[in-house]
């Protein structure tokens, strides 16, 4: 099924579904960065993280397409927020570096982020109901073909995976509540000079280190 969910837009870019494999995965990544100081190389992490058993999957297909995706999605941090990630040793900042990582990951989460998540928090709209996911996804699948074939059972996972990534990187509570953004003003300086329009996808973060 993961193979599927590449959908293709009108603009020749593509929707890459595959969150769909699990959650934010904080102590896997964190294992798999400091993995990667030895290796050296992603590719070759993948391959000791599955020869150490790193995730706890059953099956060897599995593990192998966790790691795929975690990595993949590592692989879109620079260089300077690894190391910040394997230094810094704050769970606040890690969580919000895998967030970020899963919205350059994930073109369709980054919309979803930006479109629904900030603007709901700057219209003072805190609550994120299930159904501002099924409006976004209808919004979105009108005019990309692929999204609308998604079948409702793989929608309905699609969302209860987004809000469980959500949470674990605390964009919102446990009651689906909206939480403004609090990072270390060494990461926000971190991520503003390599694009400050991917401070969007934190609820509340300025370009002059305060909440909007």
């Amino acid at each position: 099924m993961l193979e599927q969910l590449r959908v293709a837009s009108e603009d020749n870019h593509s929707y890459k579904m595959s969150f769909v494999v699990g959650g934010l995965f904080l102590n896997e990544s964190i294992e798999l960065v400091h993995l990667n100081d030895v290796a050296a190389d992603w590719d070759r992490t993948r391959e000791l993280a599955f020869a150490r058993g790193i995730t706890s999957l059953p099956k060897a297909a599995s593990r192998r397409r966790t790691l795929r995706e975690i990595i993949s999605r590592l692989s879109k941090l620079s260089e300077a927020e690894v190391r910040h990630f394997a230094e810094v040793g704050d769970r606040i900042d890690q969580q919000s570096l895998l967030w970020l990582a899963v919205c350059r990951e994930y073109r369709f989460v980054r919309e979803f982020a930006i479109e629904v998540v900030r603007e709901r928090f700057l219209s003072l709209q805190i609550a994120l109901p299930l159904q501002a996911f099924d409006a976004f996804f209808a919004a979105k699948a009108e005019w990309n073909e692929g999204l609308a074939k998604i079948s409702p059972t793989t929608r309905a996972k699609l969302r209860q995976v987004l809000f469980r990534i959500m949470r674990e990187a605390g964009i919102i509570s446990p009651e689906n509540t909206i939480l403004a953004t609090y990072i270390s003003p060494r990461l926000h300086g971190i991520i503003s000079d390599r694009n400050p329009l991917d401070l969007h996808i934190f609820p509340g973060l300025k370009d002059d280190r305060g909440i909007a």
